[in-house]
């Protein structure tokens, strides 16, 4: 499994127990400054806690930290769960020295528990002391529920301006039916690209991938996919139309890939 680490975005992995024994289950991502970031949600009018903030604080501000846990999706659980979310949110924020609004959460795992937030206070400093480039397969291995083998792919892009990395990685076996997402995903990308640009190409990115599968016919209450430009590499704003289909018809293939690993 080749895969591309990408300049700027950083990943770690804990075992917190939330669910799992001895297992990691937490991932903390680590956006560059001056990145910009894409997101797509499920359109199950039933959306989980984490759906909701992240939505907002997306719509609100540029994201510097994902945190994402498996085992527990924090969904089915009232104003309480919005509590647990946004103090998870508070202290990684604390722990990052970072607002709270910059901060994007994200779960996955059995639905109607509350989320437990102590866990995630005790992991916080190794997450942020173990931050690197090249744990993708490790963060990969921890959003797995389910799911029996790990999802990676990365692309790889020569352009006249340079080359161009896309690495992501996706969560899901179970509850997966179209309309965005009916998974978990995560994106990364070392492009340059203003934030309407970058959603423009996650949402045709994800029409004939995620949201062309389904296994059981459930729409999941915590879909998400997000895309992540950290901005190290090729600027795309001011590139001609050629070079930026390049890069869209990348993701789009990775996007591909990476839902045909859920079906299989």
């Amino acid at each position: 499994m080749n895969i591309k680490a990408i300049n700027g975005i950083k990943l770690s992995t804990a075992k917190a127990g939330i669910c799992y024994a001895n297992r990691s289950d937490v991932v903390l991502i680590e956006l560059a400054e001056n990145s910009t970031c894409a997101a797509v949600f499920t359109q199950n009018q039933f959306c989980a806690a984490p759906v909701v903030i992240a939505k907002n604080n997306l719509n609100t501000t540029a994201p510097r930290y994902l945190i994402i846990n498996s085992g527990n999706a924090n969904a089915g659980t009232g104003e309480q769960g919005m509590r647990n979310a946004q103090e998870v949110c508070r202290y990684v924020g604390a722990a990052t020295f970072t607002a709270m609004d910059q901060i994007l959460p994200f779960s996955t795992g059995v639905i109607g528990q509350p989320l437990p937030v102590q866990p995630f206070i005790e992991v916080m400093t190794p997450l942020k002391n173990d931050l690197s480039e090249d744990h993708w397969l490790d963060a990969a291995k921890a959003i797995m529920t389910t799911d029996t083998v790990p999802k990676l792919v990365s692309k790889t892009v020569e352009t006249p301006l340079g080359e161009i990395n896309i690495t992501g990685m996706s969560k899901g076996s179970g509850m997966i039916c179209p309309n965005m997402a009916t998974m978990l995903g995560f994106i990364a990308t070392d492009v340059k690209m203003d934030k309407p640009a970058l959603q423009d190409a996650l949402n045709q990115a994800v029409e004939d991938s995620f949201n062309a599968i389904s296994v059981d016919g459930d729409t999941s209450t915590n879909d998400a996919c997000v895309l992540m430009a950290s901005g190290q590499g090729v600027d795309l704003t001011n590139a001609d139309a050629e070079i930026k289909n390049q890069f869209n018809q990348a993701l789009k293939q990775l996007a591909y890939e990476l839902a045909e690993m859920i079906i299989k």
